[in-house]
């Protein structure tokens, strides 16, 4: 089906809306800290090697840092154009070589200050390709996951419940199945042979039906304070020290080595000359590696492994605790 040019308008003026919404959320659930604005458009590279030649849009990054709850909470939204696409995006599609594109989304990363409430990563996205004024390919992408240090049964399944419900209007069992499949797909570490976390929701290249596609994204961006926000509430005030401070940053390098040398969105962003601070806002503020580190078996760090492997959460009963 074809995407109606002023069907663009409306997903832009959606995820300008989400971004306010979760903002103002997040900012409720810290407590103390809020939301700086980074205003920010691209400039053209008419001197490099064309990929970002007669580039166009912005965005709006805003962080949040220091907070009561959240040591770094980052949720930028941009409206970016070029006139061709990066090799890493022809490469699959090479229909869209010499085409024109125009990409919009919102994408959030939070960094919680306490190590028993999880990191958590979302996304929502629409792209269009055109050529001689006419749309020649479009799609809608994105989803949630949820990268925990030291897990609860309890919260791992409210977050499944969460994305399972929100596609129910969609496919239902099916949806879910396929989407979260595709989560545990691409947020696993090869490398290291272990998932990002416990999953949730992944899609792309979603082209259909426009009113039915955009109408998921809108599910998928509005069902994500559902997930999130009763865990943060659970978890904040958890009491830790130093042990659960210093596995939490270990751990965070999984999420560095990821967005760094896996992740599609960081590789199009960075090869389409997009602003380098907004890509990398994914980044925890702070960070360590350790060679060799291997936790004390059956400990609370060791049990984090059984973790990190696709499950069906829904379907298995088994005990809460950290």
């Amino acid at each position: 089906m074809t995407a109606p040019l002023s069907g663009f308008d409306a997903v832009r003026d959606y995820l300008t809306g989400l971004q306010d919404r979760i903002c103002a959320a997040i900012e409720a659930a810290d407590g103390s800290a809020r939301f700086r604005e980074d205003l920010w458009q691209r400039a053209p590279d008419i001197a490099g090697d064309g990929a970002n030649a007669l580039a166009g849009g912005g965005g709006r990054t805003r962080i949040l840092r220091d907070g009561a709850v959240f040591e770094q909470a980052g949720i930028g939204f941009s409206d970016v154009s070029g006139t061709q696409l990066p090799p890493s995006a022809t490469a699959a599609r090479p229909e869209l070589a010499g085409a024109s594109w125009r990409a919009v989304g919102v994408s959030l990363v939070f960094h919680p200050r306490n190590p028993y409430l999880p990191t958590t990563h979302a996304n929502v996205r629409h792209f269009r390709a055109l050529r001689d004024g006419e749309t020649v390919a479009w799609w809608f992408g994105g989803g949630f996951d949820l990268t925990p240090f030291y897990p609860f049964d309890e919260d791992v399944r409210h977050w499944h419940r969460t994305a399972r419900a929100l596609c129910e209007p969609f496919g239902g069992a099916a949806r879910y199945a396929k989407h979260k499949h595709w989560c545990d797909e691409y947020f696993f570490l090869k490398h290291r042979n272990e998932t990002r976390g416990v999953g949730g929701l992944f899609f792309d290249d979603l082209h259909e039906d426009f009113e039915r596609d955009f109408a998921y994204q809108r599910a998928v961006g509005d069902g994500f304070l559902d997930a999130y926000l009763p865990i943060v509430e659970r978890r904040k005030h958890t009491s830790f020290g130093e042990r659960e401070r210093q596995f939490q940053l270990y751990r965070r390098g999984r999420y560095v080595e990821f967005n760094l040398v896996l992740d599609r969105g960081t590789l199009f962003g960075l090869q389409s000359g997009g602003r380098t601070e907004s890509i990398l806002m994914s980044l925890p503020p702070l960070v360590r590696w350790e060679y060799g580190y291997a936790p004390e078996a059956g400990s609370a760090e060791a049990r984090l492994q059984d973790y990190l492997r696709p499950r069906d959460w829904l379907g298995e009963q088994s005990d809460d605790g950290a």
